[in-house]
């Protein structure tokens, strides 16, 4: 994994000075993005700067002719070393191309373990003739990645990511008030004069430096020179995304329970055969070949993001089939000290309290919080996380499972509060904070190990594994949410397949890109199995009746195929759990007061005004 930073800024070559007022401010920004930035890879950082004069007649000359404009681009990238031995310091440099690139490569292209998939990737770059080209290169690999790409022969600077969107890459296009390109993983926060988004996942990203800047403007010259590349998908096995199976069941399809046979219902059999074995390919990919730090032998290098669910547990069986027996795993269970949580529990509930004495209530909880003595992280992750751990223990006992108890106090949570939300942006409601403290928190791996599940002794741990497994995308895949069952109600069969299809496309636009600046500012990496586009296309296209059946009562209904894999493969307490989201299972959400009538997409700002 990497952090990568770009800038394009542009100057006239017969001007006096080509220095814009906003200068200063570049640079202060573009000191604090390669910061920022240096923070996703501890083992090498390295900045290259490339200087070009583009010549020619402008193509809308001002009053006073322009012979040409001065270009500089910098490229900056920074290393976390998962693939090959030692670190290769980026940005990649050949005969004038430069290649900056944050990824993963699992399928499509073959990576030795001593190899850099950088390195490979970008020799297959240098030899595109055309955009398609390009286009079928990438759609030809599978894995997370944002990269940005100058090709010198044509002067165009290409940048994109995975078609999942599963690596954040951040853009600010010229503005007439902050007039540079900007192209980072991760910003620095809110800043006025810098306008980042989220790069869109729609396509590659062309940017014509040249014709750009041979207008007087820069700002018009980027928008006319910018293009989007189609994906190849009609001949690319890893182009886009599939699409949803629209077929339907016939109206008179049975309503089976299959958790009430001893064997599994033949109609089932097949599909959770496959299932497991596509997510063990996807799991065994993705904790296969991290190379071992010096003086970390013996100590875990995959963790999982456990709450003890479904979805993390099965991660956790499966990575242990693919995990160096003495090698222990992780499991990272994060808990927060939550005021609110503690109000009602003292209290009861006080919403239909007067808002001055819920005021007072909430004050004098908050005091209580400060100065009390032991303090109780007993919440709803914690205690489904103890209990999982007893069953990976039963079923895989050759295995040091290392139950990391991350507790956040709440005085803490606050301190590192604006630390998050600049690490976040632009992602900025209520609910992107609740979701990325939990994640923060618990990728920092920073907490305590009981000596048994059961005993009172525990003792001081740091994880120190760089790849932490993530259970995301199970639900938007195999329908673990209640609008499922809600979209059953109203539309039937057919409002199912349409709200899983509806999933899919939000995908690339919901949390990845927050999630991975998030965990990505401690030097760790998230994988995400679930969403190997090989799982995904086999899942998509797996009719609907398959996958869940929202006529059978929560925790059988939800992600029925998941659970009857689950249950296949032994983890039959896993298998029967509740669908819990990680800012309520964590105590993560609403630990302020007023917080408990926020909703979760009300903007930050917003909601410290309003409280």
């Amino acid at each position: 994994m990497c952090g990568i930073y770009c800038s394009v800024r542009v100057g006239n070559a017969d001007t006096v000075s080509n220095q814009h007022v906003e200068l200063d401010a570049f640079r202060a920004l573009s000191e604090q993005l390669r910061g920022a930035n240096a923070a996703r890879g501890p083992d090498a950082q390295r900045s290259y700067t490339l200087r070009l004069t583009t010549l020619g007649p402008p193509l809308s000359p001002p009053k006073s002719e322009v012979r040409g404009a001065e270009v500089e681009v910098e490229f900056f990238a920074s290393e976390l070393c998962l693939r090959g031995r030692t670190p290769i310091i980026q940005p990649h440099r050949q005969e004038g191309d430069v290649f900056c690139w944050n990824g993963e490569i699992f399928e499509g292209l073959e990576i030795d373990p001593d190899e850099n998939d950088g390195e490979k990737l970008f020799a297959h770059l240098r030899s595109i003739s055309t955009p398609d080209s390009l286009s079928l290169l990438l759609g030809s690999i599978e894995g997370p990645y944002a990269f940005v790409f100058y090709h010198s022969s044509s002067e165009k600077l290409y940048f994109a990511r995975d078609p999942l969107g599963r690596r954040s890459l951040l853009i600010h296009r010229p503005t007439p008030s902050f007039p540079y390109l900007l192209l980072a993983s991760v910003s620095s926060g809110d800043r006025n004069l810098c306008q980042f988004e989220e790069l869109s996942t729609e396509g590659i990203f062309c940017f014509d430096l040249s014709r750009a800047c041979r207008e007087s403007n820069f700002v018009n010259g980027f928008n006319d020179s910018l293009s989007v590349i189609p994906r190849c998908s009609s001949i690319t096995k890893f182009g886009e995304i599939a699409r949803v199976n629209s077929t339907l069941p016939h109206e008179d399809f049975p309503c089976l329970d299959p958790f009430a046979h001893q064997l599994l219902p033949e109609i089932w059999s097949d599909a959770v055969d496959k299932l497991v074995s596509h997510l063990d390919q996807s799991v065994m990919l993705r904790v296969r070949d991290i190379p071992i730090t010096s003086g970390e032998q013996g100590k875990a290098r995959v963790a999982v993001l456990f709450s003890g669910g479904i979805d993390s547990t099965m991660l956790a069986f499966l990575a242990d089939r693919h995990v160096p027996t003495d090698e222990p795993i992780d499991l990272l269970n994060v808990a927060f000290e939550n005021p609110r949580k503690i109000q009602v529990r003292l209290n009861g509930n006080s919403g239909a309290l007067p808002k001055r004495e819920r005021q007072k209530q909430h004050k004098s909880v908050d005091m209580n919080v400060t100065n009390r003595g032991p303090r109780s992280y007993l919440v709803p992750d914690r205690i489904t996380g103890l209990q999982e751990v007893e069953e990976l223990q039963r079923l895989c006992p050759g295995r040091t499972w290392n139950f990391v108890e991350v507790d956040v106090p709440y005085e803490e949570s606050q301190v590192f509060k604006p630390v998050i939300e600049a690490a976040m942006w632009p992602s900025k409601t209520v609910m992107d904070l609740s979701l990325a403290m939990a994640l923060y928190f618990a990728s920092r791996g920073g907490g305590r190990i009981r000596s048994r599940v059961k005993s009172d002794i525990y003792q001081p741990y740091t994880s120190h594994a760089k790849v932490l497994l993530n259970g995301l995308g199970s639900d938007e895949l195999l329908g673990g949410y209640g609008r499922h069952r809600t979209a059953f109600t109203v539309g039937g069969w057919k409002g199912v397949v349409d709200e899983l299809q509806l999933e899919l496309d939000r995908i690339p636009v919901r949390n990845l890109g927050r999630d991975d600046r998030i965990i990505s500012s401690h030097g760790k990496e998230s994988r995400h199995p679930f969403l190997s586009l090989s799982v995904v296309t086999f899942l998509a296209t797996l009719p609907v009746h398959l996958k869940l059946d929202p006529r059978l009562e929560v925790g059988k209904g939800d992600k029925t195929l998941l659970r009857l894999a689950a249950r296949k493969v032994g983890l039959v307490e896993a298998s029967a759990r509740k669908k819990r989201a990680m800012q309520f299972g964590s105590h993560s959400a609403r630990m302020e007061a007023g917080e408990g009538e926020r909703k979760g997409d009300l903007m930050i700002r917003s909601a410290l005004i309003e409280a």
